[in-house]
């Protein structure tokens, strides 16, 4: 089975949400990607989409240098769904009528369909009863473009959709991707197998299946190695890569002295003892911690661990006679970034990916996950028989406890630093919020404060409490941990950490802040 047969183009015009309907859209077991707006037609051919979804975005399409695609994109034969900014692009390029609106329209809004057919097919909307919509937009179609007529609209909004007589375009004002529009599922079904007559057949299993066959025909009689550090993006590459080649794949994991409290031990008690991966383990923790001593900034601790690693997996990797290949865990949204528009966005931190390896080493790279999103690396978990407590894991970050010690990293911090952290983590799963949160994790503060222990003074350390909601870590908002939980985790730092008098949460979204401190 060919599970790219089934595919969905979205063509990129800067909308923060466009991420979203491509989730929306594979939710639904339909493949898509993302591309920008301006690929060009012979890319957009060669794709071979059975529909294509223009984004919403920022811009306003009477602006001059706003981002405009080639009318040949609406020429192509295949259904064509404008979302926001893509329907007042449509409606632009095909002679309508866009102003601006007297009132900017965002927000949740009813929306009154006109017509039942196609987008709105078996909503209760549709009946009369108005659906509830998420919109987001400045200008307005004031007149459709010849052939199409208004199949909804709201209060502000006389054009609030719209679809071709003959063809099958279409165009919405609101967001069905964001969860603001209840049915804004259904709408997009209602476009992939309706208009576009696509098969769900974009599921895990089938991934499995087609990855674990590509991987075989890869790489063949020869070696692959894989750089392990026990997060679920490298771990579902390295059981991808067993189950293709067996004991062709060697996984190399490093400790670099900066994980969490017993991981170097679960991490090989998982992979060698239960599943019998090959597993190079090698115990780095004085090479790293030498290298850090006296460093506080945060990107020369980032670019010491970084630079470290390389030099000790190339020297691994060079041990193994015939390797060829190197796996890794890139996934799609990282894909998505390096090839955005608007050009690859601004460093705000050295990113903690195995990265240069490839250049550096010469190796084929290949990249398993490079079409998922977070979510389905689990499912692939799941279906590839990974542990529970592995598939649901938090993410870590490459350079480890290192970047959530704001300062000097020394053996006595990184001690305080475990006991508080694994304390969080316990709480959050005692609680039951462990699997309901995308990450949570203890930050030890460059800082002392003055306390009261028993009848004596203290003059101790603050650890800050970080646990975030999101979908992605694109956005991330704090999450509201109930205060008995959080008094508990405080409770127990404070008597059970020595060094510890104060203990502070953190309720700071991303952005402005990022997730990690540093």
């Amino acid at each position: 089975m060919d599970i790219h047969a089934e595919k969905i183009l979205i063509l990129d015009f800067g909308s923060q949400t466009t991420q979203l309907i491509a989730r929306r859209v594979r939710e639904s077991q339909v493949y898509c990607e993302i591309h920008p707006f301006n690929i060009g037609m012979a890319k957009i051919r060669e794709f071979g989409a059975k529909g294509i979804i223009l984004s919403g975005g920022p811009a306003c399409v009477l602006d001059e240098g706003a981002p405009v695609c080639d009318l040949e994109v609406l020429n192509l034969g295949v259904p064509v769904l404008g979302i926001c900014y893509g329907m007042q692009l449509m409606s632009y390029l095909l002679g309508g009528e866009v102003e601006r609106a007297a009132k900017r329209e965002y927000g949740q809004a009813q929306l009154l369909i006109d017509s039942s057919e196609d987008l709105f097919h078996g909503l209760d909307g549709a009946r009369g009863q108005g659906e509830q919509v998420w919109m987001s937009h400045g200008d307005k179609i004031k007149i459709p473009p010849p052939g199409f007529t208004a199949i909804a609209h709201s209060r502000n909004s006389p054009v609030a959709a719209m679809r071709h007589s003959e063809t099958e375009l279409f165009g919405v004002q609101f967001h069905p991707e964001v969860v603001h529009t209840p049915n804004g599922a259904k709408i997009l079904q209602n476009f992939l197998f309706r208009s576009c007559g696509c098969k769900p057949v974009w599921t895990m299993k089938s991934f499995v299946a087609s990855t674990v066959e590509d991987l075989r025909r890869t790489i063949g009689s020869k070696k692959v190695v894989c750089a392990l550090s026990g997060g679920v993006d490298s771990s579902v590459v390295a059981f991808l890569l067993h189950e293709a080649v067996g004991h062709q794949s060697t996984c190399i994991f490093v400790n670099n002295g900066l994980l969490r409290q017993g991981e170097a031990e679960e991490v090989q008690r998982i992979f060698r003892d239960s599943f019998e991966i090959n597993l190079d383990y090698i115990d780095a923790t004085d090479s790293f911690l030498s290298r850090l001593e006296g460093v506080a900034d945060p990107e020369q601790k980032r670019k010491i661990i970084g630079n470290r690693f390389i030099e000790i997996f190339e020297a691994e990797a060079n041990k193994i006679p015939g390797a060829e290949f190197l796996a890794q865990g890139t996934l799609y949204p990282d894909v998505i970034e390096s090839v955005s528009f608007k050009g690859p966005s601004a460093t705000i931190k050295t990113h903690h990916n195995v990265g240069g390896l490839p250049e550096v080493m010469n190796l084929e790279l290949i990249e398993p996950l490079r079409e998922l999103f977070k979510d389905e690396v689990r499912k692939v978990g799941g279906e590839l028989g990974l542990p529970h407590r592995l598939i649901h894991r938090h993410p870590f970050p490459g350079p480890g406890l290192a970047i959530r010690i704001l300062g000097e990293v020394t053996p006595e911090r990184l001690e305080i630093l475990r006991q508080a952290d694994t304390i969080v983590m316990e709480e959050m799963e005692r609680s039951g919020l462990h699997d309901q949160v995308w990450q949570a994790f203890g930050v030890l503060l460059p800082v002392r404060t003055v306390g009261v222990m028993g009848d004596e003074r203290t003059y101790d350390q603050v650890i800050a409490i970080r646990v975030v909601e999101s979908v992605d870590a694109m956005t991330a908002d704090w999450a509201k941990v109930p205060y008995e939980v959080l008094g508990q985790m405080s409770n127990r730092i404070i008597n059970e950490v020595k060094g510890v008098n104060r203990v502070v949460y953190d309720i700071s979204s991303k952005p402005p802040s990022t997730i990690e401190w540093e």
